[in-house]
């Protein structure tokens, strides 16, 4: 009988070897896991430049507006969390920078309508509705703002499909807007404005119940409503 080509191992040198091989495996898994680590906090720095680049383009747009405060932000925290009530945060990790720059489009809508003191005419009515669709046309083109461009082009738009700018309804229109809607109508509610004080937030949230349906997706109010007290943030402005 042929002898094997390889040497035979003692115990010890068993022992041994196999002891070096462990050594190898801890080793080659915590450089692996320093890399995971490193990669992580690479993509946690990017999504933080992300947020704040997002954060800084919209607030120009909302400089124009003396009256909308915090909005944007709110609209982000209260849409954020909404989302994860709802178990899709995950599937748009972009909507929050579309909570941001729903009116990015108001850049191109003139001063003159856009601070118009009284009511708009019909004609400035036609001009404003048309900021959704400037809005889309400046952030469709960039890859990781894809369901963001949806939630500002369609932000304007109601579950009945009585909404601008195409009158989509129901699953027409995106989740991600859907869910935008709701959270901006009940800032809009729980905030001042020059024509009145900020409602109680059961009355907003009474308004929003009762709106199901029409102008909101039921099933995202349904959603929304028990979190209306945890969420209300103070306004700054």
């Amino acid at each position: 009988m042929t002898e094997p080509a390889y040497p035979r191992l003692g115990p010890d040198e068993l022992e041994d070897q196999a002891r070096r091989f462990a050594q190898d495996a801890v080793a080659a898994y915590k450089r692996e896991k320093a890399r995971a680590r490193e990669l992580e906090e690479a993509l946690d720095t990017l999504q933080t430049a992300y947020l704040e680049t997002i954060r800084s383009l919209a607030f120009v747009v909302e400089a124009k507006d003396a009256y909308t405060g915090q909005h944007l932000e709110r609209c982000r925290v209260y849409g954020v969390a909404l989302m994860r009530a709802l178990g899709i945060h995950d599937d748009y990790p972009d909507a929050q920078y579309g909570f941001l720059l729903h009116d990015s489009g108001k850049v191109g809508v003139p001063e003159r309508i856009l601070g118009k003191p009284g009511p708009l005419t019909a004609a400035e009515w036609r001009v404003m509705r048309t900021h959704p669709l400037i809005g889309y046309q400046m952030v469709a083109s960039i890859p990781f703002l894809k369901n963001a461009g949806e939630i500002v082009r369609s932000h304007h738009e109601m579950f009945d499909g009585s909404g601008y700018p195409a009158g989509l309804k129901r699953e027409e229109i995106p989740l991600p807007a859907r869910v935008f809607s709701v959270v901006d109508a009940f800032d809009a509610m729980t905030t001042d404005r020059p024509y009145r004080a900020a409602l109680p937030l059961e009355h907003a949230a009474a308004e929003l119940t009762k709106m199901a349906g029409t102008q909101f997706d039921p099933d995202v109010v349904a959603a929304f409503v028990p979190l209306c007290e945890q969420l209300r943030i103070e306004p700054t402005g």
